[in-house]
């Protein structure tokens, strides 16, 4: 059973992961005007991305310092991600040999 949380707990890291990765493209994509945000689905997906993950940003940005405009906690988050997936992946695989 417990196996079984972590490993949803582990797909859920990923899918949070996913989730930002494209949260950060879109916004290069908007930045660099690729994507136009007067569109209304390009505009709603945006504003659903932003509700999703800022409150995952939020207190990252309060400890890092201000760095002129570019925004290093989507990387922070990520790195964060990856390790919790690193130690889980680890521990799911030796409750797995250990019985």
């Amino acid at each position: 059973m417990l196996v079984g949380l972590l490993s949803a707990l582990y797909f859920l890291l990923g899918f949070c992961g996913i989730v930002i990765f494209v949260q950060v493209v879109i916004g290069w994509l908007v930045l660099f005007n690729v994507i136009n945000t007067h569109n209304a689905f390009v505009r709603s997906l945006v504003y659903a991305l932003e509700r999703l993950t800022d409150p995952i940003y939020r207190p990252i940005r309060r400890l890092l310092p201000n760095l002129g405009g570019i925004d290093f906690s989507p990387l922070v988050v990520l790195l964060a991600i990856q390790a919790l997936r690193i130690i889980l992946g680890n521990t799911i695989a030796q409750m797995y040999i250990s019985g």
